[in-house]
């Protein structure tokens, strides 16, 4: 199974290394190849996570790495990471557009 990361997810990626880079800089990069990491491994058992509670019928799952939670879809063939997303942020808004 492939792994894919959306626009929204690389971007994603880039505005957590950028918020760390500020006091950390080396620690920015490591963090954000972790983050990558944890994506490309999600293709090993892509439905051992959880979908998102009260959005189960949109398919979407999570998976926790740090404060920070990986939003993803699979299908037959690929996996879509669609965000990643600091935990204490409204991931319901960003996702499903406040569908309930």
């Amino acid at each position: 199974m492939s792994v894919r990361l959306t626009a929204g997810a690389e971007s994603d990626l880039e505005r957590i290394g950028d918020y760390i880079a500020r006091d950390n800089p080396r620690r920015a990069l490591s963090f954000v190849l972790e983050l990558r990491e944890q994506c490309i491994n999600l293709a090993a058992l892509p439905l051992a996570f959880p979908l998102v509670p009260r959005y189960e019928r949109h398919g979407v799952r999570r998976v926790v790495y740090g404060n920070y939670l990986i939003l993803y879809r699979v299908d037959a063939r690929n996996i879509t990471v669609l965000h990643v997303l600091h935990g204490a942020m409204d991931y319901a808004a960003i996702l499903f557009d406040n569908d309930a």
